[in-house]
């Protein structure tokens, strides 16, 4: 089991080093064909109740294939990824960026996109919970300060719901070239959680991984929990599920952009 195809989603406003870095070594371990996607939206000005045309549209237009381009480039000049590249998508459009970049997962196994700034542009930038809730697929969250891609060292932040075991599922591959795996629930009913990790890892066993096994009482906060829990075990990736959308924005990127998304070493494997 692997990813033949990888989708990566440039920031054409950006630059996305840290993604392609990334990318690039997934596609040596997974010997994957790369597919580069940059979509970006022209921002309406507005004067009173009425849009300004003429020569805005003109600059807009050229701004839009201006920043398409530059994503193009970079793409295409990243040397570790050359051997890999598939093709390359420049997407001009006035729909949101996230529906845009989910329709182009159809072509993929895996989404690679970058967390980016705390308010990203979305006009350049797909939201990414946005993102993870259309794909259909795995999305993989790069921190734009850069992190291993390796994953030597997993942790699956559980919780016994649908998402988390999409989730776990959409990770095997990750999860077979790891030299630790840690299955990690944050419970106040250690007993309940226990009785259900056990389920899980031996489901791992019967694909061939094994697991640790750690349940923890909320100290703080369930998400302060789960971040002590991947420090301490050396995590360089986390696999969780995303809920709805209102508990999405919460989850994974309230407290959690911060505390997980954003680390300086650490990605973050999400399915919806």
């Amino acid at each position: 089991m692997t990813y033949p195809t990888l989708l990566v989603h440039l920031d054409g406003g950006r630059r996305n080093a840290a993604l392609l870095d990334v990318a690039a070594t997934l596609a040596d371990r997974h010997d994957a064909a790369v597919i580069g996607v940059a979509a970006c939206r022209p921002v309406p000005f507005a004067m009173g109740d009425d849009y300004l045309g003429g020569d805005y549209a003109v600059i807009e237009r050229e701004i839009v294939a201006d920043e398409l381009a530059r994503a193009k480039t970079e793409f295409e000049a990243h040397h570790r990824l050359a051997r890999h590249v598939l093709e390359w998508r420049s997407i001009p459009t006035l729909s949101n960026i996230a529906h845009v970049v989910a329709r182009h997962a159809r072509a993929a196994d895996l989404v690679i996109t970058s967390a980016g700034p705390g308010f990203a542009d979305l006009a350049t930038h797909a939201d990414t919970g946005d993102l993870i809730l259309r794909a259909g697929r795995p999305v993989l969250v790069v921190p734009d300060s850069g992190a291993t891609a390796t994953f030597s060292t997993i942790m699956v932040a559980w919780t016994d719901t649908r998402e988390c075991r999409r989730a776990i599922s959409d990770a095997l591959p990750m999860l077979r070239l790891a030299e630790r795996v840690v299955i990690a629930e944050v419970a106040i009913d250690a007993l309940d959680a226990r009785a259900a990790i056990d389920e899980v890892a031996g489901w791992l066993a019967r694909h061939g991984i094994a697991a640790d096994k750690i349940v923890s009482r909320p100290k703080r906060s369930s998400t302060d929990t789960l971040t002590a829990l991947a420090d301490e075990v050396g995590a360089d990736l986390v696999v969780a599920g995303a809920y709805g959308h209102s508990r999405i924005r919460e989850w994974a990127f309230g407290r959690v952009t911060r505390d997980l998304l954003l680390r300086d070493r650490r990605c973050t494997l999400l399915s919806h």
